[in-house]
């Protein structure tokens, strides 16, 4: 998912800032301005509630789209959760005076049209920061090591990455092939309004501000990633990759666009362009992606979904029924061991270009590797078998990681 897969982190450094607003971005501002209040003002931008209690607010939505469909939030599968298993781990971690604190009402609603627009961005904001708090605690711990001006724009990155996952694996989706279908269409039209500085919602106006503040952020890996969530829907996606460069370019729509994203963020050091940036950048995004895969073997088998290579599965000797019978033999651990191997490849390829980041960057872009790719030692120390046995890192393994890559950052 896209909660496990990010690609690099962001940081930020006074070089850095955009350059000072133009008359056209002005403008644009002014249009955001504009649209946001007469939204707010009829209602239509934000959740609304019938009352404070509990059970309205665990109904709510955190996006309020202009259409009906519900696999436009975030949240989506968590309003799912609440009618259907309100022990789910998401559900256990929701802290609802949080959520109730994300309420429009937070708005100051008045005369003063600038000082509205600070608080609708500002809100926007902090709802793309609990959506990536919320669905992915490793990668919230690691913007804590952006500067606080960069790792919003993280957040609304990764907020945008989330809804589009959740489109795609939405019941409606699975359900109805040809509602997916439109809601693609739909998707793909917001992210063209995004681009033109006319947010639908709240997630929208900080994604478009985003946009705003870093004109050089491409609108092509966003595209990438909507046809690589594509390829994970059942009747239209892959359920088996033939070659790893099959692999490759769905790892690349999913996982190594993130890097793309955000880049722009980041920033190069001097002598550095954001092409030469751009290799190592998207070699992380696919060094986390396999790490994932090879973590997630058995829970992938579950849904009968196989992303490891079929030739190379054929190659040692194995077989699809092999996996599926959970067999841990010798020629199961040759193949994992080379499926790891080929993962911290690429790991080096990007630990090569974390040096072409600026200085700001490098901690939390090391750390996001270093991070990553120790889920690889565990699943050697969980003897292959990731069947039966999940390779995770504790939080006092993460921290621990934290002080040698802050060194490894500062050789950059």
């Amino acid at each position: 998912t896209v909660s496990q897969c990010y690609g690099f982190f962001a940081g930020h450094s006074s070089q850095f800032r955009p350059t000072t607003t133009s008359q056209s971005k002005r403008t644009t501002s002014w249009t955001i301005t504009n649209k946001i209040l007469n939204s707010i003002l009829d209602r239509k931008l934000f959740a609304t509630y019938k009352s404070d209690s509990e059970l309205d607010l665990r109904q709510m939505s955190l996006n309020t789209s202009t259409t009906n469909n519900p696999s436009f939030s975030p949240i989506a599968g968590l309003r799912k959760n609440l009618k259907t298993n309100t022990a789910s781990p998401i559900m256990q971690r929701v802290n609802w005076n949080d959520v109730k604190g994300l309420s429009e009402r937070e708005l100051i609603v008045g005369n003063d049209v600038k000082a509205l627009r600070e608080e609708a961005l500002a809100l926007s904001y902090r709802r793309c920061e609990y959506v990536t708090k919320l669905f992915s605690k490793t990668f919230y711990m690691g913007t804590s090591l952006m500067k606080p001006e960069a790792r919003k724009h993280v957040w609304a990155i990764y907020a945008w990455c989330r809804r589009t996952d959740d489109i795609v694996d939405s019941p409606r989706a699975l359900l109805d092939r040809n509602s997916l279908s439109k809601d693609l269409v739909a998707w793909e039209q917001r992210l063209t309004s995004i681009w033109q500085g006319q947010p639908v919602d709240l997630f929208d106006l900080a994604m478009a501000h985003t946009v705003e503040t870093y004109p050089s952020l491409s609108r092509q890996p966003f595209q990438d990633m909507i046809l690589g969530m594509v390829m994970d829907v059942p009747g239209l996606g892959q359920e088996r990759y033939e070659t790893f460069d099959e692999l490759y370019l769905y790892c690349y729509r999913v996982a190594g666009t993130v890097g793309l994203m955000t880049l722009p963020v980041l920033g190069t050091a001097p002598g550095y362009t954001m092409e030469q940036a751009a290799e190592p950048a998207i070699a992380l995004g696919i060094g986390l992606q396999l790490t994932n895969i090879l973590r997630d073997v058995g829970e992938d088998l579950e849904r009968g979904r196989i992303y490891l290579p079929q030739d190379e599965i054929k190659a040692f000797g194995l077989t699809d029924e092999d996996l599926f019978a959970c067999r841990v033999d010798n020629r199961y651990k040759e193949f994992m061991r080379f499926q790891i191997q080929r993962a911290r490849d690429y790991y080096k390829v990007a630990e090569e270009g974390v040096r072409m980041l600026h200085p700001s960057a490098r901690f939390a872009v090391q750390a996001s590797l270093d991070l990553y790719s120790r889920i690889l030692n565990v699943l050697e120390r969980n003897d292959y078998d990731n069947f039966r046995k999940r390779a995770f890192t504790t939080k006092f393994e993460k921290l621990s990681i934290l002080p040698n890559s802050f060194l490894k950052a500062q050789k950059g």
